[in-house]
């Protein structure tokens, strides 16, 4: 499709004036960005920098500037529409980002950054018609960069820069698999900026929740209180290369096999733990890969997930020792380096009493919920006070084409994101002294 079909929708976006048309105004926004990366089964494909996920960022940019918003990029890509209410104030960040997995649904991520701008529209328009007193903050929309780190390993880059997580350089240096850097991966798009970005004060995001506790209990929003703990590891197996067939099967150093025990054992794991403890092989590279070599070295990414510190510690404890009957069984040796790990992290209690005001307020039905899964959330509450929801998903699919959330479910998000900002600009609730 061409780039262009944002500005006759953010012209169609100026006559939302009532709650319906806003409602059908998103709808048809969340459609149409959704055949950006379009696959064969409803989902898409819309990796970080890649061709799919510039032409989506190219007809943002046109939805925002349409709508008045000033946009502008940071020095890793960070997307962001600025609406100022209060000359030389800091911002409320609200967003999420709009890359995807390979063949995933078109509902994470992208949902949130919509939702956003759409929110955003709304306290522009009630700005713009002087219905919004005392205002002291600005509000910027915000699609992070690779946040799925399916292209360029880690995840949450772009909000792991902002923060000061991870240093510029390191991450611009980040290579794919075909050798392509971030930075030369970004230069032509025009979306590598030269700033930091806007001063945050404030931060929300909101997101489909990718399980099916919400859906299960029937509640529309849920208020994420914190984020599970989890352990992330690069596992590298070495063994030896060899004939497939003719080399004798005791004098093998398989490390493909070492590899395979190391991936069943961490299923098996979790049936020790039922429903504290999430593990996954996410990724596995063999080498030499071929059909009549018998495996030298396989790397593998290894992530283990519990709402429980003391549990997550057991379940490494057990995780060693496998490792070293893995290594005397495949007679293999077995590197493990930890990549990311991180404890139980709450979010901020008067961002959380905040959401629930606000869904009462709308007359959303709501419950506190953890996040088992990372989100650019989890980076800004170190920096800010945070804020972050979850609508239902349906079947609790998620990273998968066939991942879905109920219109309804869809459009509760701009609202309750529209009504949060605007009490939080007028100053109405206090946050760790940051201001409301």
């Amino acid at each position: 499709m061409t780039d262009k079909p944002g500005l006759p929708h953010a012209q169609a976006d100026a006559t939302a004036s009532t709650p319906a048309a806003a409602h059908e105004s998103f709808l048809r926004d969340f459609d149409t960005m959704g055949e950006f990366g379009a696959t064969g089964h409803g989902g898409v494909d819309r990796q970080a920098a890649s061709d799919a996920d510039n032409a989506q960022r190219r007809w943002f940019q046109a939805l925002l500037e349409g709508r008045g918003f000033t946009v502008e990029y940071d020095r890793i890509g960070n997307q962001f529409g600025l609406l100022e209410l209060v000359p030389g104030a800091p911002f409320v960040l609200i967003g999420s980002h709009m890359d995807s997995q390979p063949t995933a649904g078109k509902y994470d991520g992208a949902y949130g950054v919509l939702a956003a701008a759409h929110a955003a529209f709304r306290i522009a328009d009630e700005a713009a018609a002087g219905g919004i007193d005392g205002v002291k903050y600005n509000v910027a929309v915000v699609n992070w960069f690779n946040e799925e780190g399916s292209r360029f390993v880690p995840s949450m880059m772009g909000s792991s820069v902002y923060t000061g997580v991870l240093p510029l350089e390191k991450a611009l240096a980040v290579r794919d698999k075909a050798g392509i850097s971030v930075e030369e991966a970004l230069r032509p798009t025009g979306f590598l900026g030269e700033g930091t970005g806007p001063v945050a004060a404030l931060c929300a995001e909101i997101h489909i929740e990718q399980g099916r506790l919400l859906e299960n209990a029937g509640t529309t929003i849920g208020l994420v209180t914190a984020t599970w703990a989890a352990s992330k590891y690069r596992v590298v197996v070495k063994g030896e290369q060899a004939h497939s067939g003719a080399t004798v099967m005791e004098d093998r150093k398989d490390a493909l096999y070492g590899a395979s025990l190391l991936v069943v054992f961490a299923r098996e794991l979790t049936d020790r733990f039922p429903g504290k403890l999430h593990t996954a092989v996410g990724q596995l590279d063999v080498y030499p890969n071929s059909p009549v070599v018998v495996a030298s070295e396989v790397t593998l990414l290894l992530d283990l997930r519990s709402d429980d510190e003391a549990l997550l510690a057991e379940a490494n404890a057990l995780l060693d020792a496998r490792f070293a009957e893995i290594e005397a069984k495949a007679h293999v040796e077995i590197e493990r380096t930890l990549s990311h790990s991180w404890d139980v992290n709450p979010y901020q209690p008067a961002g959380v009493d905040l959401a629930r005001s606000v869904a009462e307020e709308l007359g959303l039905s709501n419950d506190e919920i953890m996040t088992v899964a990372g989100h650019d959330s989890t980076n800004m509450k170190e920096l800010v006070p945070t804020v972050m929801l979850f609508v239902p998903s349906v079947d609790g699919i998620s990273h998968n084409e066939g991942e879905y959330t109920e219109p309804a479910d869809l459009v509760a998000g701009p609202r309750s994101l529209r009504c949060g900002c605007r009490g939080v600009g007028r100053g109405s609730a206090e946050w760790g002294g940051a201001g409301g």
